[in-house]
């Protein structure tokens, strides 16, 4: 049989065609995600092995696009761009899963939690209706991932109620359960952008402020502080969203790949994102930073009553009535039948 030169080319250039081609279709579904993490960190790190575990598990036909650092701006600029449909899904903080539903920010509310146990409890017994209201408008929970427990650093040390009086506390502008919280302990926090925080505790602007362990020393707000408060203000819940109109686009099977996917890797993240937390205080105690441990039963009782303050005086704005009464007894159930040792 005679085979010239050119019938040869022919065949090669046929067989290596599929080769050449195959790698930019096999990427059909792409996901454009927006977080405020940087490179480098643990929330990115964990994110970057949750888009390649399901690279993986779908043979390279779906992966993310991660714009991260804050490129695409925070939270609520973020969310904007979803419905606009320039991005498809985001890691957020409890601002970004209240614009998706107000009554989310439930797990954000002052002084309701005070261990993880009652974190994890509620997210047990609620997540099947949590995932129901993010569904119910129009998004998808890839999974939980949160900051972890917020604390308040001063310049004075708080043990008490009172001692919150004489506080220039800085509140995140436009944050509703912030707003309540301190208004609940009897103070006006001063709305400032989170950029802003530390030259306002240089300058003296404000003399507190509130966060979790780790951003306050990611952020350097520890070096402008002397005490950290030991009895924790809030829970900051964060999540991975996806648009429901991307995920309704996506087969079932690849469906499967990420909603599992994200199960895991946020769970992992939250463990993560715990010890890091717990690393942080440790490591800002080492340089300075006292924390101010609140021990006496009655005064745990009056954070506790400022709390529900709080959170009630936000019925009819972020929740009803049902809502925050269900929640509250779940959270309540669990912690008597801790302390009754059953």
């Amino acid at each position: 049989m005679n085979i010239n030169a050119r019938s040869i080319r022919s065949c090669a250039a046929a067989l290596l065609l599929p080769c050449l081609v195959a790698p930019a279709l096999a990427q059909q579904y792409t996901i454009k995600f927006a977080t405020l993490a940087t490179e480098g960190t643990t929330w990115l790190n964990v994110l970057h092995d949750y888009d390649q575990a399901v690279r993986k598990e779908s043979g390279g036909r779906l992966g993310f696009k991660i714009y991260a650092g804050g490129v695409q701006g925070e939270d609520k600029d973020v969310m904007r761009k979803i419905r606009l449909g320039q991005l498809q899904s985001a890691g957020v903080t409890g601002i970004g899963v209240g614009e998706i539903s107000t009554k989310l920010r439930i797990l954000d509310a002052p002084f309701l939690f005070e261990t993880y146990e009652e974190v994890d409890e509620l997210h047990r017994v609620m997540d099947t209706r949590f995932d129901e209201e993010i569904r119910k408008n129009d998004y998808v929970l890839l999974g939980w991932a949160e900051v972890g427990f917020v604390y308040v650093y001063t310049n004075q040390p708080v043990r008490t109620v009172a001692d919150m009086n004489g506080v220039k506390m800085w509140m995140w502008e436009g944050d509703a359960i912030a707003e309540a919280a301190f208004r609940a302990l009897g103070i006006n926090p001063t709305p400032l952008s989170v950029v802003d925080v530390l030259t306002s505790l240089q300058t003296g602007l404000i003399n507190g402020a509130y966060t979790s362990p780790l951003a306050a020393l990611a952020l350097q707000w520890n070096t402008r502080v002397k005490y950290m408060m030991g009895v924790p203000l809030a829970d900051a819940a964060g999540a991975v969203v996806l648009s429901k109109k991307m995920f309704d686009k996506i087969p079932p099977d690849l469906q499967e790949i990420l909603l599992r996917n994200g199960r895991k890797f946020m769970a992992e993240l939250t463990q993560k994102s715990r010890q890091e937390n717990a690393n942080a205080i440790q490591s800002m105690k080492k340089n300075g930073l006292q924390i101010v441990d609140v021990t006496s039963a009655k005064t745990l009782q009056e954070f506790q009553a400022v709390g529900k303050k709080a959170r009630q005086s936000l019925v009819g704005r972020l929740y009803d009535q049902a809502w925050l009464d269900g929640v509250e007894k779940i959270v309540a159930d669990f912690r008597a039948k801790k302390g009754s040792g059953k």
